[in-house]
Protein backbone atom coordinates (compact mmCIF):
# COMPACT_ATOMS: atom_id res chain seq x y z
CA UNK A 1 0.00 0.00 0.00
CA UNK A 2 2.89 2.49 0.59
CA UNK A 3 4.33 1.72 -2.58
CA UNK A 4 1.61 2.63 -4.65
CA UNK A 5 0.77 5.90 -2.72
CA UNK A 6 4.32 6.82 -3.69
CA UNK A 7 4.10 5.92 -7.34
CA UNK A 8 1.04 7.98 -7.51
CA UNK A 9 2.27 11.08 -5.99
CA UNK A 10 5.11 10.88 -8.59
CA UNK A 11 3.05 10.66 -11.26
CA UNK A 12 0.96 13.68 -10.63
CA UNK A 13 4.31 15.27 -10.49
CA UNK A 14 4.94 14.48 -14.75
CA UNK A 15 5.53 17.69 -17.14
CA UNK A 16 6.43 20.01 -14.76
CA UNK A 17 9.61 20.32 -16.57
CA UNK A 18 8.88 20.41 -20.01
CA UNK A 19 6.26 23.26 -18.82
CA UNK A 20 9.34 25.26 -17.01
CA UNK A 21 11.28 24.75 -20.05
CA UNK A 22 8.19 25.87 -22.10
CA UNK A 23 8.33 29.24 -19.32
CA UNK A 24 11.61 29.94 -19.94
CA UNK A 25 12.03 29.42 -23.70
CA UNK A 26 8.68 31.93 -23.41
CA UNK A 27 10.75 34.58 -21.73
CA UNK A 28 14.32 34.01 -23.91
CA UNK A 29 11.85 34.99 -26.74
CA UNK A 30 10.22 37.64 -25.49
CA UNK A 31 13.21 39.19 -24.41
CA UNK A 32 15.33 38.65 -27.72
CA UNK A 33 12.20 39.94 -29.33
CA UNK A 34 12.60 43.56 -27.53
CA UNK A 35 16.41 43.13 -28.17
CA UNK A 36 15.46 43.24 -31.45
CA UNK A 37 12.80 45.51 -31.22
CA UNK A 38 14.61 48.29 -29.31
CA UNK A 39 17.61 47.47 -31.71
CA UNK A 40 15.52 48.35 -34.86
CA UNK A 41 14.16 51.53 -32.79
CA UNK A 42 17.82 52.99 -32.15
CA UNK A 43 18.79 51.67 -35.53
CA UNK A 44 15.41 54.30 -36.84
CA UNK A 45 16.37 57.24 -34.21
CA UNK A 46 20.32 56.55 -35.43
CA UNK A 47 18.74 57.27 -38.98
CA UNK A 48 16.52 60.20 -38.55
CA UNK A 49 18.97 61.59 -36.22
CA UNK A 50 21.76 61.25 -39.20
CA UNK A 51 19.22 62.21 -42.08
CA UNK A 52 18.17 65.65 -39.40
CA UNK A 53 22.03 66.50 -38.86
CA UNK A 54 23.10 65.84 -42.51
CA UNK A 55 20.02 67.77 -43.75
CA UNK A 56 20.56 70.59 -41.04
CA UNK A 57 24.16 71.64 -42.15
CA UNK A 58 23.61 71.12 -45.66
CA UNK A 59 20.84 74.28 -45.34
CA UNK A 60 23.74 75.94 -42.80
CA UNK A 61 26.55 75.63 -46.25
CA UNK A 62 23.91 77.27 -48.09
CA UNK A 63 24.26 80.31 -45.95
CA UNK A 64 27.91 80.20 -45.44
CA UNK A 65 28.13 80.05 -49.03
CA UNK A 66 25.91 83.08 -49.21
CA UNK A 67 28.02 85.18 -46.57
CA UNK A 68 31.09 84.38 -48.28
CA UNK A 69 30.37 85.34 -51.35
CA UNK A 70 28.49 88.88 -50.51
CA UNK A 71 32.38 89.89 -49.92
CA UNK A 72 33.80 91.13 -53.27
CA UNK A 73 37.24 90.08 -52.14
CA UNK A 74 36.44 86.80 -52.24
CA UNK A 75 37.27 84.65 -55.36
CA UNK A 76 33.58 83.55 -56.36
CA UNK A 77 31.76 86.69 -55.10
CA UNK A 78 29.08 87.91 -56.10
CA UNK A 79 30.26 91.11 -57.70
CA UNK A 80 32.74 88.78 -59.94
CA UNK A 81 30.36 85.77 -60.90
CA UNK A 82 26.67 86.76 -60.62
CA UNK A 83 24.89 88.18 -63.58
CA UNK A 84 24.00 91.73 -63.31
CA UNK A 85 21.30 92.97 -61.38
CA UNK A 86 22.08 89.88 -59.02
CA UNK A 87 22.93 92.75 -56.03
CA UNK A 88 21.85 96.07 -56.00
CA UNK A 89 23.95 98.75 -56.82
CA UNK A 90 26.56 100.22 -54.67
CA UNK A 91 25.55 102.38 -52.44
CA UNK A 92 21.55 101.26 -52.78
CA UNK A 93 19.69 99.45 -50.49
CA UNK A 94 18.59 95.68 -50.73
CA UNK A 95 15.32 95.31 -51.80
CA UNK A 96 12.63 93.64 -49.80
CA UNK A 97 10.64 92.84 -52.23
CA UNK A 98 12.97 91.94 -55.15
CA UNK A 99 14.86 88.82 -53.39
CA UNK A 100 17.88 87.10 -55.29
CA UNK A 101 17.68 83.38 -54.92
CA UNK A 102 20.97 81.02 -55.57
CA UNK A 103 20.35 77.76 -56.65
CA UNK A 104 21.68 74.17 -56.62
CA UNK A 105 19.72 71.82 -58.16
CA UNK A 106 20.85 68.30 -57.90
CA UNK A 107 21.13 66.77 -61.76
CA UNK A 108 18.41 67.61 -64.10
CA UNK A 109 15.97 68.78 -61.33
CA UNK A 110 14.51 71.94 -61.54
CA UNK A 111 14.67 74.50 -58.60
CA UNK A 112 12.11 77.20 -58.85
CA UNK A 113 11.31 78.58 -55.34
CA UNK A 114 9.14 81.54 -56.48
CA UNK A 115 7.04 79.40 -58.37
CA UNK A 116 3.63 77.89 -56.53
CA UNK A 117 3.04 74.15 -56.42
CA UNK A 118 6.77 73.70 -57.50
CA UNK A 119 8.73 70.84 -55.68
CA UNK A 120 10.89 73.56 -54.00
CA UNK A 121 8.49 76.44 -53.48
CA UNK A 122 9.70 79.17 -50.88
CA UNK A 123 6.36 79.37 -49.19
CA UNK A 124 8.21 81.15 -46.41
CA UNK A 125 8.39 84.17 -48.29
CA UNK A 126 4.42 84.71 -48.59
CA UNK A 127 3.87 83.98 -44.45
CA UNK A 128 6.56 86.58 -44.20
CA UNK A 129 6.51 89.32 -47.00
CA UNK A 130 3.47 88.62 -48.44
CA UNK A 131 1.32 91.53 -46.64
CA UNK A 132 4.08 94.19 -47.63
CA UNK A 133 4.74 92.44 -51.17
CA UNK A 134 1.21 91.54 -51.94
CA UNK A 135 1.90 87.94 -53.16
CA UNK A 136 2.81 84.81 -51.36
CA UNK A 137 5.42 84.60 -54.11
CA UNK A 138 8.19 87.09 -55.79
CA UNK A 139 6.81 88.79 -58.77
CA UNK A 140 10.64 89.84 -59.44
CA UNK A 141 13.39 88.52 -58.42
CA UNK A 142 16.88 87.26 -59.61
CA UNK A 143 19.20 84.28 -59.49
CA UNK A 144 22.65 82.52 -60.08
CA UNK A 145 24.22 79.20 -59.69
CA UNK A 146 25.97 77.65 -56.22
CA UNK A 147 29.67 77.39 -56.65
CA UNK A 148 28.92 73.81 -55.99
CA UNK A 149 27.19 73.83 -59.70
CA UNK A 150 30.41 75.69 -61.34
CA UNK A 151 33.94 73.50 -60.17
CA UNK A 152 34.28 69.82 -60.31
CA UNK A 153 34.68 67.52 -57.03
CA UNK A 154 35.53 63.78 -56.55
CA UNK A 155 32.84 64.25 -53.64
CA UNK A 156 29.29 65.94 -53.83
CA UNK A 157 28.69 68.93 -52.77
CA UNK A 158 26.06 70.30 -49.79
CA UNK A 159 22.74 69.07 -51.19
CA UNK A 160 21.08 72.63 -50.38
CA UNK A 161 18.28 73.34 -52.89
CA UNK A 162 17.99 77.45 -52.48
CA UNK A 163 19.19 80.32 -50.67
CA UNK A 164 16.99 83.71 -50.74
CA UNK A 165 18.74 87.02 -50.13
CA UNK A 166 16.55 90.16 -49.16
CA UNK A 167 16.00 92.78 -47.06
CA UNK A 168 13.94 92.95 -44.27
CA UNK A 169 11.84 95.49 -42.15
CA UNK A 170 9.97 95.86 -39.05
CA UNK A 171 7.13 94.33 -40.48
CA UNK A 172 8.33 91.80 -41.98
CA UNK A 173 10.86 90.65 -39.06
CA UNK A 174 7.16 91.78 -36.99
CA UNK A 175 9.70 93.28 -34.58
CA UNK A 176 9.04 96.91 -33.27
CA UNK A 177 12.07 98.76 -34.02
CA UNK A 178 11.10 102.91 -33.57
CA UNK A 179 9.37 102.26 -30.28
CA UNK A 180 5.52 103.51 -31.72
CA UNK A 181 4.19 99.90 -30.23
CA UNK A 182 3.62 98.74 -33.98
CA UNK A 183 5.62 96.66 -36.06
CA UNK A 184 4.08 98.60 -39.24
CA UNK A 185 7.16 99.86 -40.83
CA UNK A 186 7.98 97.98 -44.49
CA UNK A 187 11.39 100.52 -44.93
CA UNK A 188 14.66 98.60 -45.00
CA UNK A 189 16.67 98.09 -41.73
CA UNK A 190 19.65 99.26 -40.59
CA UNK A 191 22.09 98.17 -37.84
CA UNK A 192 23.78 100.96 -35.41
CA UNK A 193 26.52 98.70 -33.96
CA UNK A 194 24.25 98.10 -30.99
CA UNK A 195 20.40 98.05 -32.51
CA UNK A 196 18.00 97.91 -35.54
CA UNK A 197 17.13 101.20 -37.12
CA UNK A 198 14.71 102.57 -39.22
CA UNK A 199 17.11 105.23 -40.93
CA UNK A 200 20.57 104.80 -42.88
CA UNK A 201 22.73 106.84 -40.95
CA UNK A 202 22.76 109.37 -38.24
CA UNK A 203 24.57 112.80 -38.28
CA UNK A 204 27.96 111.49 -39.97
CA UNK A 205 27.53 107.94 -39.79
CA UNK A 206 26.25 106.02 -42.06
CA UNK A 207 24.58 102.42 -40.78
CA UNK A 208 25.14 99.08 -42.51
CA UNK A 209 21.90 97.51 -44.01
CA UNK A 210 20.38 94.15 -42.43
CA UNK A 211 20.09 91.60 -45.17
CA UNK A 212 17.96 87.79 -44.48
CA UNK A 213 19.69 85.09 -45.67
CA UNK A 214 17.38 82.06 -45.67
CA UNK A 215 18.18 78.44 -47.01
CA UNK A 216 16.01 75.47 -47.68
CA UNK A 217 18.11 71.93 -47.83
CA UNK A 218 16.30 68.53 -48.95
CA UNK A 219 17.67 64.90 -48.70
CA UNK A 220 16.28 61.80 -49.57
CA UNK A 221 15.55 59.38 -46.31
CA UNK A 222 15.21 55.74 -47.54
CA UNK A 223 11.40 54.89 -48.30
CA UNK A 224 10.09 57.71 -45.96
CA UNK A 225 9.07 61.58 -46.59
CA UNK A 226 12.32 63.58 -47.61
CA UNK A 227 14.20 64.96 -44.29
CA UNK A 228 14.32 68.80 -45.10
CA UNK A 229 15.44 72.25 -42.95
CA UNK A 230 14.37 75.79 -43.29
CA UNK A 231 17.58 77.95 -41.37
CA UNK A 232 17.67 81.73 -41.83
CA UNK A 233 20.58 84.23 -40.85
CA UNK A 234 20.30 88.03 -40.37
CA UNK A 235 23.23 89.39 -41.07
CA UNK A 236 25.06 92.85 -41.65
CA UNK A 237 28.48 94.04 -43.24
CA UNK A 238 31.24 94.77 -40.75
CA UNK A 239 33.05 98.07 -42.71
CA UNK A 240 36.63 98.01 -42.50
CA UNK A 241 37.81 101.21 -40.00
CA UNK A 242 38.43 104.07 -41.66
CA UNK A 243 39.80 107.89 -40.75
CA UNK A 244 36.70 110.14 -40.77
CA UNK A 245 36.24 112.13 -43.82
CA UNK A 246 35.81 115.66 -42.25
CA UNK A 247 37.88 117.20 -45.21
CA UNK A 248 37.44 117.06 -49.19
CA UNK A 249 41.49 117.01 -48.86
CA UNK A 250 42.90 115.69 -44.77
CA UNK A 251 46.70 116.04 -44.49
CA UNK A 252 48.72 114.93 -41.36
CA UNK A 253 51.55 117.19 -39.60
CA UNK A 254 52.26 117.08 -35.67
CA UNK A 255 55.00 120.17 -34.69
CA UNK A 256 58.36 120.23 -36.40
CA UNK A 257 56.78 117.87 -38.87
CA UNK A 258 54.53 120.79 -41.17
CA UNK A 259 52.46 119.57 -44.14
CA UNK A 260 52.93 120.51 -47.30
CA UNK A 261 50.51 122.12 -50.06
CA UNK A 262 51.28 123.33 -52.77
CA UNK A 263 47.99 123.95 -55.46
CA UNK A 264 48.51 124.59 -59.73
CA UNK A 265 49.70 128.44 -60.02
CA UNK A 266 46.47 130.46 -61.38
CA UNK A 267 47.77 131.46 -65.14
CA UNK A 268 47.68 127.66 -65.76
CA UNK A 269 44.57 126.62 -64.46
CA UNK A 270 41.79 128.57 -63.00
CA UNK A 271 39.26 125.67 -62.25
CA UNK A 272 41.27 123.73 -59.76
CA UNK A 273 39.19 123.80 -56.71
CA UNK A 274 39.12 121.39 -53.51
CA UNK A 275 35.58 121.69 -51.95
CA UNK A 276 33.94 120.35 -49.18
CA UNK A 277 30.83 122.28 -49.76
CA UNK A 278 27.80 121.26 -52.02
CA UNK A 279 27.78 117.38 -51.09
CA UNK A 280 24.77 115.11 -51.57
CA UNK A 281 23.76 111.71 -50.40
CA UNK A 282 23.14 109.16 -52.79
CA UNK A 283 19.38 110.19 -53.59
CA UNK A 284 20.71 113.55 -54.63
CA UNK A 285 19.54 115.36 -51.23
CA UNK A 286 21.61 118.39 -50.16
CA UNK A 287 24.03 117.48 -47.26
CA UNK A 288 25.74 119.93 -44.59
CA UNK A 289 29.32 121.27 -45.84
CA UNK A 290 32.36 119.89 -45.02
CA UNK A 291 35.75 121.32 -44.90
CA UNK A 292 37.97 122.32 -47.91
CA UNK A 293 41.17 121.27 -46.69
CA UNK A 294 41.82 119.68 -43.33
CA UNK A 295 44.51 119.62 -41.01
CA UNK A 296 45.03 116.74 -38.63
CA UNK A 297 47.72 115.31 -35.89
CA UNK A 298 48.25 115.85 -32.52
CA UNK A 299 49.39 119.79 -31.66
CA UNK A 300 49.47 119.20 -28.10
CA UNK A 301 51.18 121.58 -26.55
CA UNK A 302 52.16 123.43 -29.74
CA UNK A 303 50.05 125.72 -31.71
CA UNK A 304 48.76 124.28 -35.86
CA UNK A 305 48.20 127.93 -37.07
CA UNK A 306 51.62 128.18 -38.58
CA UNK A 307 50.84 125.15 -40.44
CA UNK A 308 47.19 126.51 -41.04
CA UNK A 309 49.18 129.11 -43.11
CA UNK A 310 51.44 126.81 -44.76
CA UNK A 311 48.51 125.17 -46.28
CA UNK A 312 46.94 128.55 -47.11
CA UNK A 313 50.07 130.00 -48.83
CA UNK A 314 50.35 126.98 -51.33
CA UNK A 315 47.57 128.13 -52.52
CA UNK A 316 48.15 131.09 -55.84
CA UNK A 317 47.47 134.51 -55.07
CA UNK A 318 48.79 136.16 -58.52
CA UNK A 319 48.08 136.85 -61.27
CA UNK A 320 44.62 135.38 -59.80
CA UNK A 321 43.15 135.18 -57.07
CA UNK A 322 42.23 131.19 -56.52
CA UNK A 323 41.67 131.18 -52.60
CA UNK A 324 37.63 131.25 -53.04
CA UNK A 325 38.19 128.19 -54.68
CA UNK A 326 38.67 127.08 -51.78
CA UNK A 327 35.28 126.27 -49.70
CA UNK A 328 33.97 124.87 -46.86
CA UNK A 329 32.21 124.92 -44.09
CA UNK A 330 33.93 128.20 -42.96
CA UNK A 331 35.28 131.15 -45.18
CA UNK A 332 37.06 130.63 -47.84
CA UNK A 333 39.89 129.57 -48.37
CA UNK A 334 38.38 127.10 -45.94
CA UNK A 335 41.53 125.64 -44.72
CA UNK A 336 41.09 124.18 -41.24
CA UNK A 337 42.28 122.30 -38.19
CA UNK A 338 40.02 118.67 -37.55
CA UNK A 339 39.49 119.09 -33.56
CA UNK A 340 36.77 116.43 -34.14
CA UNK A 341 39.63 113.80 -35.88
CA UNK A 342 39.76 110.72 -33.57
CA UNK A 343 42.85 111.20 -31.02
CA UNK A 344 43.63 107.35 -31.23
CA UNK A 345 44.00 107.39 -35.29
CA UNK A 346 46.81 110.30 -34.57
CA UNK A 347 49.76 108.23 -34.75
CA UNK A 348 51.57 106.34 -37.17
CA UNK A 349 50.68 103.23 -35.36
CA UNK A 350 47.55 103.71 -35.05
CA UNK A 351 47.46 104.10 -39.13
CA UNK A 352 50.13 102.14 -40.53
CA UNK A 353 51.12 99.45 -37.41
CA UNK A 354 51.66 95.46 -38.14
CA UNK A 355 49.53 93.07 -36.40
CA UNK A 356 50.85 92.58 -32.88
CA UNK A 357 49.77 91.09 -29.38
CA UNK A 358 48.42 94.56 -28.29
CA UNK A 359 46.95 94.99 -32.20
CA UNK A 360 46.38 91.50 -33.73
CA UNK A 361 44.67 93.18 -37.23
CA UNK A 362 47.25 95.84 -37.45
CA UNK A 363 46.90 99.54 -38.46
CA UNK A 364 44.27 100.89 -40.90
CA UNK A 365 46.54 99.67 -43.53
CA UNK A 366 46.84 96.32 -42.75
CA UNK A 367 42.97 96.22 -42.23
CA UNK A 368 42.19 97.64 -45.57
CA UNK A 369 44.89 94.92 -47.45
CA UNK A 370 43.26 92.31 -45.80
CA UNK A 371 39.71 92.66 -47.34
CA UNK A 372 40.85 94.28 -50.51
CA UNK A 373 40.04 92.90 -53.87
CA UNK A 374 42.88 93.65 -56.03
CA UNK A 375 46.81 93.80 -54.04
CA UNK A 376 49.57 95.28 -56.59
CA UNK A 377 52.09 94.15 -56.98
CA UNK A 378 51.20 91.18 -54.67
CA UNK A 379 49.82 90.70 -51.52
CA UNK A 380 53.45 90.42 -49.76
CA UNK A 381 54.73 93.17 -47.34
CA UNK A 382 56.15 95.25 -49.28
CA UNK A 383 59.96 95.52 -49.77
CA UNK A 384 62.00 98.79 -50.19
CA UNK A 385 63.06 101.01 -52.19
CA UNK A 386 59.07 100.52 -53.64
CA UNK A 387 58.36 99.39 -56.95
CA UNK A 388 55.80 101.69 -59.14
CA UNK A 389 52.42 100.47 -60.63
CA UNK A 390 51.34 102.35 -63.79
CA UNK A 391 47.76 102.95 -64.59
CA UNK A 392 47.39 99.82 -67.03
CA UNK A 393 47.69 97.39 -63.69
CA UNK A 394 44.76 99.65 -62.22
CA UNK A 395 42.72 99.54 -65.10
CA UNK A 396 42.54 95.89 -65.82
CA UNK A 397 41.05 95.38 -62.48
CA UNK A 398 37.48 96.12 -64.43
CA UNK A 399 35.66 98.46 -61.79
CA UNK A 400 32.81 100.41 -62.44
CA UNK A 401 30.26 102.45 -60.46
CA UNK A 402 28.40 99.10 -59.79
CA UNK A 403 30.99 97.74 -58.69
CA UNK A 404 33.73 99.21 -56.39
CA UNK A 405 36.37 97.75 -55.60
CA UNK A 406 39.22 98.18 -52.83
CA UNK A 407 42.76 98.55 -54.08
CA UNK A 408 45.89 98.69 -52.05
CA UNK A 409 49.23 99.65 -53.89
CA UNK A 410 52.12 98.66 -52.16
CA UNK A 411 54.65 100.89 -53.68
CA UNK A 412 54.07 103.77 -55.95
CA UNK A 413 51.54 104.52 -58.16
CA UNK A 414 51.55 106.35 -61.16
CA UNK A 415 48.50 107.10 -63.13
CA UNK A 416 50.13 109.54 -65.97
CA UNK A 417 48.84 108.71 -69.48
CA UNK A 418 45.40 107.29 -68.13
CA UNK A 419 42.29 108.74 -69.03
CA UNK A 420 39.72 106.16 -67.31
CA UNK A 421 38.04 106.60 -64.29
CA UNK A 422 38.72 104.76 -60.80
CA UNK A 423 35.74 103.52 -58.59
CA UNK A 424 36.11 102.42 -55.02
CA UNK A 425 39.04 102.56 -52.50
CA UNK A 426 42.60 103.27 -53.49
CA UNK A 427 45.10 102.85 -50.55
CA UNK A 428 49.09 103.97 -51.90
CA UNK A 429 51.67 103.27 -49.25
CA UNK A 430 54.57 105.23 -51.76
CA UNK A 431 53.80 108.48 -53.46
CA UNK A 432 50.49 108.57 -55.73
CA UNK A 433 51.38 110.49 -58.94
CA UNK A 434 47.60 111.55 -60.23
CA UNK A 435 46.62 112.37 -63.69
CA UNK A 436 44.00 114.64 -64.03
CA UNK A 437 43.17 113.54 -67.31
CA UNK A 438 41.93 110.47 -65.35
CA UNK A 439 38.72 110.75 -62.31
CA UNK A 440 38.39 108.70 -59.59
CA UNK A 441 35.10 108.35 -57.52
CA UNK A 442 35.23 107.32 -54.09
CA UNK A 443 38.02 107.46 -50.90
CA UNK A 444 41.61 107.98 -51.71
CA UNK A 445 44.29 107.19 -49.33
CA UNK A 446 48.13 107.95 -49.36
CA UNK A 447 49.13 106.30 -45.76
CA UNK A 448 53.15 105.82 -45.68
CA UNK A 449 54.65 108.05 -47.85
CA UNK A 450 52.61 110.12 -46.93
CA UNK A 451 53.31 112.28 -50.73
CA UNK A 452 50.99 112.87 -53.90
CA UNK A 453 51.95 115.08 -57.07
CA UNK A 454 50.51 115.18 -60.61
CA UNK A 455 51.11 117.09 -63.44
CA UNK A 456 49.32 117.38 -67.21
CA UNK A 457 46.22 118.78 -68.90
CA UNK A 458 42.70 117.56 -68.64
CA UNK A 459 39.68 118.86 -66.69
CA UNK A 460 38.70 116.04 -64.68
CA UNK A 461 38.68 115.38 -60.87
CA UNK A 462 38.26 113.21 -57.81
CA UNK A 463 35.23 112.40 -55.87
CA UNK A 464 34.94 111.82 -53.18
CA UNK A 465 37.58 112.58 -50.50
CA UNK A 466 41.27 112.30 -50.13
CA UNK A 467 43.63 111.74 -47.21
CA UNK A 468 47.07 111.82 -47.04
CA UNK A 469 49.49 110.51 -43.97
CA UNK A 470 52.85 110.15 -43.64
CA UNK A 471 53.96 107.21 -41.39
CA UNK A 472 56.72 106.01 -42.18
CA UNK A 473 60.31 106.97 -43.65
CA UNK A 474 61.78 107.03 -46.83
CA UNK A 475 63.12 103.39 -45.94
CA UNK A 476 60.10 102.35 -44.66
CA UNK A 477 60.68 102.58 -41.00
CA UNK A 478 57.41 102.98 -39.04
CA UNK A 479 57.74 106.84 -37.76
CA UNK A 480 57.69 106.57 -33.99
CA UNK A 481 56.04 109.16 -31.73
CA UNK A 482 53.52 112.09 -33.50
CA UNK A 483 52.72 111.56 -37.10
CA UNK A 484 54.72 112.88 -40.01
CA UNK A 485 54.00 115.90 -42.31
CA UNK A 486 51.85 115.05 -45.52
CA UNK A 487 52.83 116.16 -48.94
CA UNK A 488 50.36 117.16 -51.63
CA UNK A 489 52.45 119.18 -54.31
CA UNK A 490 51.10 119.70 -57.94
CA UNK A 491 52.83 121.27 -60.66
CA UNK A 492 52.05 124.29 -62.14
CA UNK A 493 51.36 122.65 -65.62
CA UNK A 494 48.50 120.68 -63.87
CA UNK A 495 45.06 121.77 -65.41
CA UNK A 496 42.80 119.15 -63.64
CA UNK A 497 39.27 120.65 -61.66
CA UNK A 498 40.34 119.31 -57.87
CA UNK A 499 38.57 117.65 -54.82
CA UNK A 500 34.59 117.47 -54.69
CA UNK A 501 33.84 116.13 -51.04
CA UNK A 502 30.92 113.67 -51.89
CA UNK A 503 29.22 111.58 -49.51
CA UNK A 504 27.53 108.81 -51.67
CA UNK A 505 31.01 107.84 -53.27
CA UNK A 506 32.36 107.61 -49.65
CA UNK A 507 29.59 105.58 -48.72
CA UNK A 508 30.08 103.48 -52.00
CA UNK A 509 33.54 102.46 -51.47
CA UNK A 510 33.17 101.72 -48.06
CA UNK A 511 35.27 98.18 -47.47
CA UNK A 512 33.59 95.30 -46.16
CA UNK A 513 36.11 92.94 -43.42
CA UNK A 514 32.65 90.35 -43.79
CA UNK A 515 29.18 89.98 -41.99
CA UNK A 516 28.50 89.17 -39.31
CA UNK A 517 25.69 87.10 -38.43
CA UNK A 518 22.87 89.34 -35.89
CA UNK A 519 20.85 85.97 -35.35
CA UNK A 520 20.15 82.49 -36.45
CA UNK A 521 16.96 80.08 -36.47
CA UNK A 522 15.06 77.17 -37.89
CA UNK A 523 11.97 78.04 -39.07
CA UNK A 524 9.14 75.11 -38.42
CA UNK A 525 8.03 73.29 -41.28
Amino acid sequence: MKAGRTFRRRGSEAGIALLIAIFVLLLIGVAAIALIVSSGTETALAGNYRASTSVYYAAVAGLEEVRARLRSSYANAFVKTAPSGFLPAAGTPFPICNPSYVLNPLGSETVAPWTSGSTYADNEYGSELGAICGSPFPTSWHSTSSIWQTISLSFPGPQYKWVRINGVSEQSLQLDVDGDTLADSSTPLYYNGASFSNSSSSGTQVFPQVLEVTALAVLPSGNQQPTQKLVQYLIVPVPVTLPPFLAALTISGSPGNSPVFLAPTSNHNTAFAIKGDGDQDCSGNPLPAKVGIGLFGDYSGSSYSADLSGIVNGIPLTPVNLRPSYTGIGSAPDVEYLSAFPTNLQTPSSLDAPPGPLNPNGGIVQQITQSADAVLPSPNPPTYPLPTVTYPAVNSLGMSPANPLTVVINGNLDLSGWTGTGYGLLLVIGQFTYDPSSSWNGIILVIGQGTVGGAHMQYQQINGAMLVAKTRSASGSLLTGRIGGGTVSFDDEMQGNGIRYNSCWIQKSQPTAGYKVLSFHEIAQ
